[in-house]
C-alpha cells in the first residue's frame, strides 16, 4: 500500500465483511461496511472532508474562516479534525448531555463547544446554530442537512465501493440521519441495478436510538427531500432502542466493536432477511464502539443502558 499524502487521503475504501453468521435466513447473507475503519471512527469522515473540499473551492472557506456546524457528535469530530489540519478555527454546537467522549474528541482537536438544551436533541442544536449563523454572518456554516456534499460523496465513493467489493447485492440497509448515506448510496446502487432495494432504518417516532431520527418527529433534512427519499426507498425499518442495543452486541459476537446505530442498522437487516427467500444484504456500521464505552453497552444491564440511553447521546 503507498504512502497517503496525509490523514485525509485515509478517508474512504473501508472494508466490507461478511457476517452472514448474524443473518436470522440461511439463504441471505449479511454484509456489513465498516465506515468505523475512517480515521475518526465514522462515517462522518467522509461528509465532512467533501464539505470543507467545496467550501475551499468555491471560496466560501478560506484562511481565518470559522466553521459552525450543530452536531451530537461524529460529524463534529470528523470536521474539527479537518480544521486542525487546515488551519480553520470551528465552533460545534452539541446537546449539552452528550457523552463525554464526544466531547473529549472535539477537544483533542481544539474545537470551540457550545451546549445547546439537551431535552432538545440533535433538532435544539440545529436551531441554536442556525440563529449563531445569524449573528455571526462572516462564519462558515456547513450544515450538513442540507449540503449537497453529503448524499453526493457516498453517491460517487461509498456506493461505488459496495458494488466492487460486493457486486452481488441485492438489498441495501442504513440508519437514516441527516439521510445523506442511505440516498446518496440508494441512488448509486438503484441506477446501475434498478432491482437493488434500499430500506432505511429510523426509531419510532418520540423514541430516542442513538444515531437516527424519525421523520414523523417533524424535521425532514432538506437533502432528503432534494434526493427523492420517498420515491427512492423500498420501505423502512422501525427499530427500537432496546432491540439497537441487543444487535449491537451481537455485533461484537462476529468481533465488530460498533456503535448503537450500527446494532440499529444490524436489526434492520435481519428483519429484511426474514421476509426475503435469498440475498445478499449490505447494511453500514456508521461507527466505532470506543465513543460508547461510557454507556456500558456491552457489560451493563440491559435495561439500565436501554435507559441510560434515553438521556444521554452517544451519536
Amino acid at each position: 500500500m503507498p504512502v497517503k499524502r496525509d490523514a485525509l487521503d485515509l478517508i474512504g475504501n473501508t472494508p466490507a465483511v461478511d457476517v452472514s453468521q448474524l443473518s436470522p435466513n440461511p439463504d441471505v447473507r449479511l454484509v456489513a461496511k465498516l465506515e468505523s475503519a475512517n480515521p475518526t471512527g465514522s462515517v462522518k469522515d467522509r461528509i465532512a472532508k467533501a464539505m470543507v473540499l467545496d467550501a475551499e473551492a468555491d471560496g466560501t472557506l478560506g484562511p481565518g474562516k470559522r466553521i459552525l456546524e450543530p452536531s451530537s457528535g461524529n460529524t463534529g469530530i470528523a470536521l474539527a479534525m479537518i480544521a486542525r489540519m487546515r488551519g480553520y478555527p470551528i465552533t460545534v454546537v452539541m446537546p449539552e448531555n452528550t457523552s463525554p467522549e464526544r466531547r473529549w474528541m472535539l477537544e483533542v482537536f481544539g474545537a470551540e463547544i457550545v451546549p445547546s438544551p439537551g431535552a432538545e436533541g440533535s433538532n435544539g442544536a440545529v436551531r441554536l446554530a442556525r440563529r449563531m449563523i445569524l449573528e455571526h454572518p462572516d462564519w462558515v456554516f456547513l450544515y450538513q442537512y442540507a449540503n449537497e456534499a453529503n448524499p453526493r460523496v457516498h453517491y460517487e465513493t461509498t456506493g461505488p465501493e459496495i458494488l466492487r467489493d460486493v457486486p452481488d447485492v441485492t438489498h441495501f440497509v442504513a440508519g437514516l440521519g441527516t439521510s445523506g448515506t442511505v440516498l446518496g448510496v440508494g441512488t448509486y446502487l438503484k441506477e446501475m441495478h434498478p432491482d437493488i432495494e434500499v430500506y432505511a432504518v429510523e426509531p419510532p417516532a418520540g423514541e430516542l436510538v442513538d444515531g437516527l431520527r424519525s421523520l414523523d418527529d417533524g424535521f425532514i433534512p432538506p437533502v432528503y427531500e432534494k434526493w427523492g427519499g420517498a420515491d427512492l426507498l423500498s420501505g423502512k425499518r422501525i427499530v427500537r432502542p432496546r432491540e439497537s442495543v441487543e444487535q449491537t452486541r451481537r455485533l461484537a459476537d462476529a468481533g465488530i466493536f460498533a456503535g448503537l446505530s450500527s446494532g440499529a442498522a444490524l436489526a434492520g437487516a435481519c428483519r429484511l432477511a426474514e421476509r426475503i427467500d435469498a440475498g445478499t444484504v449490505v447494511f453500514i456500521v456508521s461507527d466505532g464502539g470506543w465513543k460508547y464505552l461510557s454507556s456500558q453497552a456491552w457489560t451493563g444491564d440491559l435495561d439500565d443502558v436501554v435507559e441510560q440511553a434515553t438521556k444521554i447521546v452517544y451519536f
